[in-house]
């Protein structure tokens, strides 16, 4: 069966000794807790470290509208966007600041590496599917169990898988 934001939500209910999702519009409070949490949770994961199927590179044109001072050009982020990683070629120093949605910078074409909201999740790695399941686990984990002990002990499985997944994935 592919990964999908349900399997993952599904693996993690199990981890805490209860049952499966089939989907998140299922009428139980298991799928509304796990719709609720899972979207908030794979952006920050997925925005916190570099992962390899996270990572996007674009090359934007310039918005209409120009920026008030200091900047010649302003470009929209994509709507995919969670991060920047780095703007122009490797060790071409671009000179760029970015308000809101916005990257202000002097050149015409702006060169754009950044982690993308990566929603399919049969694209990614094993280890971030991985982790991706702990990080549910231990956001459900009070909710679904009443247990503050079994919240701490998921948590702390997950720093543990979170160090040695970041070093692999390096």
């Amino acid at each position: 069966m592919a990964t999908s934001a349900v399997t993952i939500c599904s693996n993690a209910l199990l981890m805490l000794g209860d049952k499966p999702i089939a989907s998140f519009t299922e009428n139980t409070d298991r799928a509304l807790l796990a719709s609720n949490l899972y979207p908030q949770a794979r952006d920050l994961l997925l925005r916190s470290h570099p992962w390899n199927c996270a990572i996007k590179r674009v090359i934007l044109s310039p918005d209409v509208d120009t920026p008030a001072y200091d900047y010649a050009y302003q470009f929209s982020l994509p709507g995919d966007w969670l991060r920047t990683l780095s703007v122009g070629e490797y060790q071409e120093a671009v000179d760029y600041v970015t308000e809101g949605r916005k990257i202000l910078c002097d050149d015409s074409a702006l060169k754009l590496r950044y982690i993308f909201r990566n929603e399919d999740e049969s694209t990614w790695d094993v280890m971030l599917v991985d982790i991706m399941t702990k990080v549910m686990a231990a956001t459900m984990a009070y909710a679904i169990t009443s247990r503050t002990a079994k919240e701490e002990a998921e948590f702390a499985k997950l720093d543990r898988a979170l160090k040695t997944a970041r070093a692999v994935d390096a």
